[in-house]
């Protein structure tokens, strides 16, 4: 029996376009990513079976063939039972299910983002991490030189569905972003409860944040650890680039 123990860093989406559509209905981007200090845990046991999850985001997260690790075994052919510790807010785009599923690919070897990014769009980019430009649906991620950056995330108490908040972009004829974000708008069609945040969020700080993807993180950039006694209803996370 041999144990492993790794780390599946979050992601951070600093600038999102959207370019075009592909046909089979897939969004192009362009967009910024960056790796994150924030992370999961994973045991790996190559001699056991199946999916367990702890952690003070293990609640809604799925251990069962739906989870994105269990994909990621069935791509890379191995076998080994997994335990998640999951550290990584749930819902708020920082792509934690894509961060798990890169880290089993890597604990296997795998290499191929292109062919990675059929677990799910996130999962090439979490799969070479650093900071990237990422482009296609996805799965094509270009290497950039690292930056040492520190951020804050501010993660609501709310969900943006990432397909509704693509078919809200197409229905307000596919709006740019003055933020950087071309999803903005449409998130906030989605769920107008997000403007309320950023609001709080300017408020609070006096500065205007940024969307983080589809959402529903916004975030800053600096250490505002402070914030958290001022919004005590949402999640207030510092973290940092990593390489």
């Amino acid at each position: 029996m041999t144990i492993t123990v790794v780390e599946a860093h979050a992601k951070l989406t600093l600038s999102l376009r959207i370019t075009g559509l592909r046909e089979d209905g897939y969004h192009l981007i362009d967009a910024e990513m960056v790796t994150l200090s924030l992370h999961d845990r994973l045991r790996i046991d190559s001699a056991g079976g199946g999916i367990s999850v702890t952690g003070p985001y293990a609640d809604g997260v799925p251990a069962d063939t739906t989870n994105l690790v269990h994909r990621s075994l069935l791509l890379s052919g191995a076998e080994a039972g997994i335990h998640l510790e999951k550290n990584i807010p749930n819902g708020g785009g920082l792509g934690g299910g894509s961060a798990d599923a890169a880290a089993v690919l890597r604990w296997a070897g795998w290499t191929d983002a292109e062919r990675a990014a059929t677990i799910g769009a996130d999962v090439a980019f979490c799969l070479v991490g650093g900071r990237a430009r990422v482009t296609g649906a996805g799965e094509q991620v270009e290497p950039l030189p690292f930056e040492e950056r520190s951020y804050t995330l501010i993660i609501p108490p709310l969900y943006c569905p990432t397909p509704a908040v693509y078919r809200a972009w197409d229905e307000l004829g596919g709006p740019q972003g003055g933020n950087g974000n071309d999803l903005e708008a449409a998130a906030l069609a989605v769920v107008p409860d997000m403007e309320w945040w950023r609001d709080r969020i300017i408020d609070a700080s006096g500065q205007s944040p940024r969307l983080a993807g589809s959402g529903s993180t916004w975030f800053l950039e600096g250490e505002l650890p402070d914030l958290q006694a001022k919004m005590p209803a949402a999640t207030v996370v510092v973290t940092h680039t990593v390489a």
